[in-house]
């Protein structure tokens, strides 16, 4: 594999918080947005409007409460933590769709995106 197909297939991995808000606003429903951090509540203070709150800790357990016939969209705090990409590689593993959230959550808050206390 060369640099560009592997750029090509890294950069497949994540999808534009642009396409998560577009679907949010049509109600469509063709993403289901997945928030994997492990902290406590009081911790998180907030998350991403309608997200299910499942911790990368927890997922390969809580697996059966998701369909395969849906779109996940997992996140972290950043883009530099790993307990989003330990997600989509469990998801991924099981036959799920998936994505990563380019930007992760801080980059959500930072655009002013719809958020909701947890």
């Amino acid at each position: 594999m060369n640099k560009e197909e592997f750029l090509e297939m890294y950069l497949g991995l994540y999808i534009n918080h642009h396409l998560v808000l577009e679907d949010m606003k049509a109600g469509s429903h063709k993403y289901t947005v997945i928030d994997v951090r492990n902290a406590p509540k009081e911790m998180k203070g907030d998350k991403i409007k309608d997200a299910l709150e499942i911790p990368a800790k927890e997922l390969s357990e809580r697996l059966q409460e998701l369909s395969k016939d849906k779109i996940y969209v997992v996140y972290d705090w950043t883009g530099g933590t790993i307990l989003a990409k330990q997600a989509l590689l469990i998801l991924f593993k099981n036959g799920y769709e998936a994505y990563e959230l380019a930007g992760a959550l801080e980059g959500w808050r930072g655009m002013r995106l719809p958020l909701e206390k947890v």
